[in-house]
């Protein structure tokens, strides 16, 4: 399941990277991590083994966006204000994406959904170099189950990971992941509790210590270095703008 082409209605299908300064971003990322820049109308796509893997665009502060597939972007917005949160920008064609949507659940936290046209998602996930999933932190956890269930349908479950409580976004019928993902494959996000409501990135890589340490060297900085979790070594990056991002090593099944 690493090679993707295509997503079903409520799958997180791909991250972009919002930037004052874009192609700077885009940069950096591909140093980190081997990827390829290619312009592609107004925003830059990075590739993987010639693969889709994740965009930047312009941007006022700089931050990862998480963006959902549907099969209508104008009726998710909608059910998105129905159910309390708002929308930043509304529902417009981007030119090799597809219609798309800014939207923010009640708390806060920012994302995006599109109905891909061409554009396909990430084409390759789950895997050394690839985005593997997406993290909600909300200030209002059961406010964020009620309003992503609403929109999404997605359903969740709670489980322990070291010290804190963590919650898996599950959409019934989805089958996604790895099998040496310590999850169940209708996983679709994560969530914990968090100050600041936001939709984080993470990012699979062999040797977390290694990438961190480039990631220093190339002007970003560690936020939190790399740890040992039940879930496996993680690090929290954050790059030359100021956006954060983390990055795992997944401990096999």
């Amino acid at each position: 399941m690493s090679q993707r082409d295509g997503y079903e209605h409520g799958v997180p299908s791909w991250i972009a990277g919002a930037h004052p300064q874009p192609a700077q971003a885009a940069a950096f990322y591909t140093e980190l991590f081997g990827w390829q820049a290619d312009p592609r109308g107004e925003h830059l796509v990075c590739t993987l083994r010639g693969r889709d893997v994740a965009g930047f665009v312009q941007g006022e502060d700089a931050a990862w966006r998480t963006n959902v597939w549907v099969e209508s972007t104008d009726e998710t917005a909608e059910r998105a204000t129905a159910a309390g949160g708002s929308v930043v920008t509304a529902p417009f064609d981007l030119p090799g994406v597809g219609r798309t949507a800014v939207l923010a659940d009640p708390a806060g936290a920012v994302f995006t959904v599109s109905e891909p046209d061409p554009h396909r998602g990430a084409q390759v996930v789950n895997e050394p170099g690839a985005w593997a999933m997406s993290a909600l932190a909300t200030p209002d956890l059961e406010g964020a189950k009620a309003f992503y269930g609403a929109v999404f349908g997605w359903e969740t479950e709670t489980f322990a990971a070291g010290d804190i409580e963590a919650t898996l976004w599950r959409l019934p019928g989805f089958v996604g992941g790895e099998p040496q993902q310590p999850v169940a494959r209708d996983v679709v996000a994560v969530a914990a509790p968090g100050d600041a409501p936001r939709w984080d990135v993470d990012l699979w890589v062999a040797d977390p210590d290694a990438v961190a340490a480039k990631a220093a060297e190339l002007g970003g900085s560690v936020v939190m270095p790399p740890t040992d979790t039940p879930m496996g070594r993680r690090a929290i990056l954050a790059d030359p703008q100021g956006a954060t991002f983390s990055i795992s090593r997944v401990v096999p099944a």
